[in-house]
């Protein structure tokens, strides 16, 4: 039975229609205000900052022309650049994160997303982005030997690749689960790859332009959904694996393929066409999104406000961390600095890539909150065959943070609720699933992609820097990139081995993002340029996750987690040995009076 169909059921044994008038309008009404505010933002506060604050300009030379080498450093179109950028810091990110924050209520979430994308993460995308053009494409840790000082750069790029170490091991892991609770997603995101090199060489290769080969590309990749949705590819049932040796298989395959390969090509080979056939596909997931929320017009059936949920941390600050992409991530300032520098044709192109995209993870997360809030009141489908709908459907995935915080709930809760929506004008339930499921596999595909290409940059940066030459090489620092993550992945011999680590990554990543806005601060402050659009939300999220890296350690020691409470004390030691550094640096900016808070105008 179809999901409208068991509402149509349940509404005839007398339980009701499904929403009112009044809760109809409400998830739409949300969702379309919060799409204005950001056009507005951009037209406003971004541009605002590109000419007051960062100053672009349309004759600086970028460093994809300067450093040209058809690998790495690439001028590119900024549309199709926009659609490597949002893709790669999207991700499972702004899906993973809102997804659990709702437990605390729909409204404390979505005031952090709008106003967070806004004035926290565009700045800093937008920013880091910008002081890595103006300094040959070198990663925010990597300047922050020109900024700051050597020392800083140390702990900047060792806090960084213990970052990327976690999410390439975490995200194959992802991937492997995804493929094994839905299936239907194996071929279309297989086949992909091959799609974009297609794409890749008619555009590079015989000069056509893209719009035209990106639409048939798309098409294409649409075609493979409603294959796989009828034809998944089940390692389990095929070859009689168990779901440890499943997901251990997909690992390796992930690892080997969406991993090594794939970020030793070209940028141009396979990176920025699967990037801008999944823009496209984030539009198309957008579009139908959008439809179903008018179709449908859920009412929201998630609680506005839920301070004490069974079993959560304390929503201040810890929604700050859990809350990442969307609002603001360290991991973007590594895409900024990382791929997309070495990609920017031209400064003034990094409003879109730097500011727009970040918007437009915003905005995508405004269509999860929608997604899980009202969207899986529509119905959702439990063991047994039990059709749950309203407050009761929203409390199965949330009855605790236990439950709202395991994978297959909180991308379930996504999936199903956002299914639901474009099941409303008619599209079938396998083909909604599967397009949905596609959607998310995809991002993390990209994901897995340039974060490895990014740890070659880290470690490639680093070793020159102690001058240790056998990993300045492009193949061996790939390499040890790889082999790194796979050890982390299979210490314990199960592939899980990334999730010991995991409890610590929210934290180091919103750390990782307020010392990205301290060193663009400092960028600024050296330049006598207005530090006040950077420095206050620099000084929020140091004081945030500096705040649950505290929580989290008395947590560790209280539970006598050692390997944790170690890594976290270290990480937190490192934390404010750069701030110590920075204030130094401050001080002699602004000379005797910067403690008396006199900032440069």
């Amino acid at each position: 039975m179809s999901v409208n169909g068991a509402w149509r059921s349940r509404a005839k044994v007398g339980e009701g229609p499904p929403h009112d008038a009044a809760g109809a309008m409400s998830s739409l009404i949300l969702a379309g205000l919060m799409m204005v505010g950001y056009v507005v933002a951009y037209h406003t506060y971004g541009k605002f900052l590109a000419r007051k604050i960062f100053k672009l300009s349309s004759q600086a030379v970028c460093p994809s022309t300067a450093l040209q080498d058809n690998h790495d450093f690439v001028p590119t179109r900024k549309e199709i650049l926009f659609g490597h950028h949002f893709t790669s810091i999207a991700g499972l990110g702004p899906i993973v994160g809102p997804a659990i924050a709702i437990i605390w209520g729909w409204i404390p979430a979505v005031i952090w997303i709008f106003f967070g994308s806004i004035f926290f993460g565009a700045v800093h995308d937008f920013g880091a982005l910008v002081v890595s053009l103006r300094a040959s494409g070198r990663s925010i840790g990597d300047l922050a030997s020109d900024i700051i000082n050597k020392r800083v750069q140390t702990l900047f790029l060792l806090i960084i690749f213990f970052e990327l170490w976690i999410v390439i091991a975490v995200f194959a892991l992802i991937m492997a689960i995804l493929f094994t609770m839905y299936p239907i997603s194996v071929i279309p995101v297989w086949l992909e790859p091959f799609i974009a090199f297609y794409l890749g060489h008619l555009v590079y290769k015989r000069g056509k332009d893209i719009f035209w080969p990106s639409i048939i590309a798309v098409v294409v990749m649409y075609g493979t959904v409603i294959v796989g949705a009828y034809f998944p590819l089940d390692f389990e049932l095929l070859f009689g694996t168990s779901r440890e040796a499943t997901l251990i298989i997909w690992i390796i395959l992930i690892l080997i393929f969406h991993a090594w390969l794939a970020s030793s090509l070209p940028v141009q080979t396979l990176l920025q066409p699967r990037d801008f056939i999944n823009s496209h596909q984030l539009i198309i997931a957008m579009a139908l999104l959008t439809l179903g929320l008018i179709v449908s017009h859920p009412p929201i059936v998630a609680p506005a406000i839920n301070f004490a949920p069974e079993g959560a941390p304390p929503i201040w600050p810890f929604i700050f961390v859990v809350i990442a992409c969307g609002a603001i991530s360290g991991f973007h300032s590594l895409v900024s600095s990382g791929t997309s520098s070495k990609q920017c044709d031209n400064e003034q192109s990094s409003l879109l890539i730097g500011y727009g995209s970040m918007l437009m993870e915003g905005t995508l997360s405004v269509l999860v909150i929608v997604g899980v809030a009202a969207g899986i009141g529509l119905g959702l489908t439990i063991k047994g065959g039990e059709v749950l709908t309203g407050v009761a459907a929203f409390n199965y995935h949330y009855a605790s943070w236990g439950a709202a915080a395991g994978l297959s709930s909180k991308l379930g809760a996504f999936i199903h609720g956002s299914a639901n929506m474009i099941q409303s004008y008619g599209v079938p339930a396998k083909i909604a699933l599967a397009i949905m499921s596609v959607f998310i596999v995809s991002f993390a595909a990209t994901t897995i992609d340039t974060a490895t290409r990014i740890q070659r940059y880290v470690v490639v940066e680093f070793c020159r820097a102690y001058r240790f030459k056998p990993l300045t090489e492009r193949k061996a620092a790939t390499a040890f990139a790889i082999i790194s993550a796979g050890l982390l992945a299979f210490y314990d011999g199960s592939g899980k081995g990334a999730l010991k680590l995991w409890p610590l990554f929210g934290s180091i990543n919103q750390l990782l993002a307020g010392l990205t806005l301290l060193v663009i601060t400092i960028y600024l402050a050296r330049r006598r340029i207005n530090i006040a659009y950077t420095a206050p939300p620099m000084t929020f999220m140091i004081v945030m996750t500096a705040w649950a890296m505290v929580l989290n350690i008395q947590k560790f020691y209280n539970t006598g987690n050692w390997l944790l409470l170690t890594i976290g004390v270290s990480v937190f030691c490192l934390q404010i040995w750069m701030i110590v550094e920075s204030l130094i640096v401050f001080k002699a900016v602004y000379g005797k009076n910067y403690l008396l808070g006199t900032w440069p105008k």
